[in-house]
């Protein structure tokens, strides 16, 4: 893995950057001492909302399923 000073990270971030997200990781140092690693982000790609339409039923009566039982849970079996 490549180590470059401050001052070069500087003067070379754009070309430093494009190697990293090519998969070069690199580390800066500050008098020699490793201070940073930079490497490219795993950018996930997010799920796309609806995927599932059409795949499922939901019953017409679904707000009153089971309200009966429900209630005589909240109402202590009476």
């Amino acid at each position: 893995m490549k180590t470059v000073n401050i001052h070069e990270a500087k003067t070379n971030l754009s070309k430093l950057i494009e190697q990293a997200v090519a998969g070069d990781a690199f580390i800066v140092a500050k008098a020699g001492k490793p201070m940073v690693k930079v490497s490219r982000l795993e950018v996930r790609t997010p799920q796309r909302i609806g995927f599932l339409e059409g795949q499922g039923h939901v019953p017409d009566d679904f707000d009153d399923m089971a309200a009966e039982e429900i209630r005589a849970l909240f109402d202590g079996g009476a």
